[in-house]
C-alpha cells in the first residue's frame, strides 16, 4: 500500500454530510474565507460548473435576488435558487451568446473551475490548461464587471509563470493560491485576479 494512501477522503466524506455534489466546494470555500470574492446580490458566472458545488455554495453567499449562471460541457442536475444552467463549450460563439442572451449585464465575480480531460502526461496536462484559461481570461474581458473578480484553477508547468506574467499585465491583482483541500499530489493552483 502506498504511503500516501487515504482510505478515506475526509473531504469528500464532509461534502456528503453537507449535501454538497463534490469536495471542490472546500476549495471555493477557502478561496472565499482568504479573498472574499463574493458577496450578498452579486451575480455569478461560473465555467466548468458541473457537478454543480461551486454554484450550490455561492448561491447561499450572494443570496436570492443575484442571478448565476453555470455552463459546462456535462448537463447539472437543477439546484435551487436563482440559477441559470446550460451545457455549452466555452470556445464555441454558443457559450458567449447564451450569456449575453440571459445577462446582459456584466459579472462582478466569474468563477473556473474548470480542468482538461486529465492524460497523465504532466506537460500535455498542464498546455491544455493553459489554453483554458487563456478562453476564459478572453471571456472575462468581456463579461467580468470593472472591480470584479476572476478565480481561475490552472495546473502547474513550464508557461505558468508567462500566464501569470500576462494576467499581471492585464488584471491590478493577481494572487496565486493553494486550498488545502486540494490533494496533495495534484499540481493544480488557483489564482484570484481583481479586473
Amino acid at each position: 500500500m502506498p504511503k500516501n494512501f487515504v482510505p478515506q477522503d475526509r473531504y469528500l466524506k464532509k461534502a456528503k454530510e453537507l449535501g454538497y455534489r463534490a469536495r471542490s466546494v472546500f476549495k471555493l470555500a477557502e478561496i472565499q474565507d482568504k479573498f472574499k470574492i463574493l458577496k450578498p446580490g452579486m451575480d455569478v458566472l461560473d465555467f466548468g460548473a458541473a457537478p454543480g458545488s461551486w454554484l450550490q455554495y455561492a448561491v447561499k453567499i450572494v443570496g436570492p435576488k443575484a442571478e448565476l449562471i453555470g455552463l459546462d460541457l456535462q448537463s447539472i442536475e437543477h439546484i435551487a435558487g436563482n440559477i441559470k444552467i446550460f451545457v455549452a463549450d466555452i470556445f464555441s460563439p454558443e457559450a458567449e451568446s447564451l450569456i449575453q442572451k440571459n445577462h446582459p449585464a456584466l459579472f462582478p465575480v466569474i468563477l473556473s473551475d474548470l480542468a482538461p480531460a486529465t492524460s497523465g502526461a504532466k506537460e500535455v496536462d498542464h498546455l491544455k490548461s493553459i489554453e483554458l484559461n487563456e478562453r476564459v481570461v478572453s471571456l472575462a474581458e468581456k463579461f467580468l464587471a470593472p472591480h470584479g473578480n476572476l478565480v481561475l484553477k490552472i495546473f502547474q508547468g513550464g508557461d505558468f509563470d508567462g500566464f501569470v506574467k500576462n494576467l499581471k499585465s492585464r488584471f491590478s491583482r493577481v494572487a496565486v493560491f493553494k486550498p488545502k483541500a486540494s490533494r496533495d499530489r495534484s499540481f493544480e493552483v488557483y489564482i484570484i485576479a481583481r479586473k
